[in-house]
């Protein structure tokens, strides 16, 4: 797994991340999503570096071997804002000024902030399955209820997840090793095995509820958006056109000059399933922003990834 990829640990804005990093050129920020770890992108980060690129793969903090502060009533320490400096520090440390993110599930969230409160440290942004927290919360429907309820379970406080999840973490989370390969599936039991991690989890669910739903609010009300350019790439057998419809039309509002995405034929781990397919996905639309500079202003989209 990860093989001519260096494994250490990197201090961030707050907490201390496992971060593996390889390959050399343009670097790319890669942010893993719920309840995965940075070796999710076992298969993708190798094809990255072999087509040119620096691969940064960190643990978010809370999640995997990185560090798991306290929290405090507010949820904080686990808003996205602080996972953003997080990896904005590893990647500075790294001796990375500029560079594309790519953010999956949960790692979706961390990508947006980081592009949107360091606009200057981005290049591009690519979210995969996922709309804005402040937006998915703001059209939550009896559909969304019924699909996401783990949302609203997780992010309980009165009557805590952990419990629940601790009891049997295998029967909860349910993943297929024969999908994830068998270091990356090792890599992510012992993680959920850890009732710590399993707590800082259930803060991020927590954050996203209130901290991380009054950021993006407060960035709508303010007209701030994502100036770089931004690609939005979504999995065929997931729910996100079921929930949305024109999974694009919910990031036009946040989008600068450029958006740009579209389905791509997989399950919810992208990463996993369809490595591929992504690799060609993301590397297409970095090789295009040449063409921003003469055609600003452009919305298109690769249409779908098979």
């Amino acid at each position: 797994m990860f093989d001519g990829f260096e494994l250490t640990r990197c201090e961030g804005d707050g907490a201390r991340l496992r971060v593996r990093h390889g390959g050399s050129g343009p670097a790319v920020l890669l942010l893993h999503g719920h309840p995965r770890t940075h070796a999710t992108w076992h298969r993708v980060a190798p094809l990255l570096a072999a087509a040119g690129h620096t691969v940064v793969c960190p643990d978010l903090r809370g999640y995997g071997e990185s560090d798991k502060p306290p929290t405090d009533e507010r949820h904080r320490p686990y808003a996205k804002r602080a996972m953003a400096g997080d990896v904005l520090a590893v990647m500075r440390r790294l001796g990375h000024e500029r560079f594309a993110v790519v953010g999956h599930d949960r790692g979706a969230y961390v990508a947006t902030r980081l592009a949107l409160d360091h606009p200057e440290a981005v290049t591009a942004v690519s979210v995969l399955d996922a709309v804005p927290i402040g937006e998915a919360l703001r059209r939550c429907d009896a559909t969304f209820a019924a699909s996401w309820w783990h949302w609203f379970f997780l992010g309980q406080t009165d009557k805590p997840a952990e419990r629940v999840i601790n009891a049997d973490p295998d029967a909860w989370y349910k993943a297929a090793p024969e999908q994830m390969g068998a270091d990356a599936y090792e890599d992510y039991r012992r993680a959920i095995h850890d009732p710590a991690t399993v707590h800082a989890m259930c803060e991020d669910y927590r954050a996203g509820l209130g901290i991380d739903r009054e950021h993006d609010d407060a960035d709508r009300r303010d007209g701030r958006r994502i100036g770089c350019p931004l690609q939005v790439l979504w999995a065929t057998r997931d729910d996100m056109a079921d929930l949305y419809g024109d999974v694009l039309s919910v990031w036009r509002d946040w989008a600068g000059d450029r958006l740009d995405g579209g389905p791509i034929a997989s399950g919810h781990h992208i990463a996993e399933e369809a490595p591929e397919e992504l690799v060609t996905a993301l590397r297409g639309f970095w090789q295009s922003l040449d063409d921003d500079v003469r055609s600003p202003g452009a919305v298109g989209g690769h249409g779908p990834v098979t």
